[in-house]
């Protein structure tokens, strides 16, 4: 499995055989890529609970469980430039102990590398402290040592 982190956007992505796909704190994101001219009704999405399909002119692309729920109303797709399909699923699940989906579906299918991981769970821990703590700014923010689960537990009743 390959990676790619674009430092412009701090988007950490895991290449997969027909695109890639890449994580929030909020949200799942899955970039198809399509022959140049397809239409959305060349396009077949089922957005389910726990599972999610994909077919694209007849071609069954993906169809697996997803690794954790979504929130299936708030979730949605779209055909981009007639050549790149754009899928976003809503995490049901935000928490810091499981918001990191260690691969796209149930199982490993299309898991995170090792480097990958690491700078997932780095920017989403950034992205949680600044959910966690609106009005600072952690732009330039550099975390150092364990984001695993989540990264540290912010304790702001605590006095340092």
């Amino acid at each position: 499995m390959n990676s790619d982190f674009d430092e412009r956007s701090g988007v950490a992505c895991c290449k997969t055989p027909w695109g890639n796909w890449y994580q929030t704190v909020q949200d799942v994101v899955v970039v198809v890529d399509v022959e140049k001219g397809t239409r959305g009704k060349e396009v077949n999405v089922v957005i389910e609970p726990q599972h999610l399909s994909c077919v694209v002119r007849g071609k069954e692309l993906f169809n697996s469980p997803l690794p954790q729920g979504i929130l299936v109303d708030e979730s949605t797709w779209s055909v981009e430039d007639q050549k790149l399909i754009r899928i976003l699923l809503v995490k049901r699940s935000r928490k810091k102990e499981n918001c990191f989906w260690p691969s796209l579906f149930e199982g490993g299918e299309f898991a995170v590398d090792p480097l990958t991981k690491d700078q997932m769970q780095k920017n989403l821990t950034l992205e949680r402290f600044e959910l966690e703590n609106p009005g600072f700014d952690f732009s330039n923010a550099e975390i150092t040592g364990n984001y695993e689960d989540g990264g540290p537990t912010l304790d702001l009743r605590k006095e340092y």
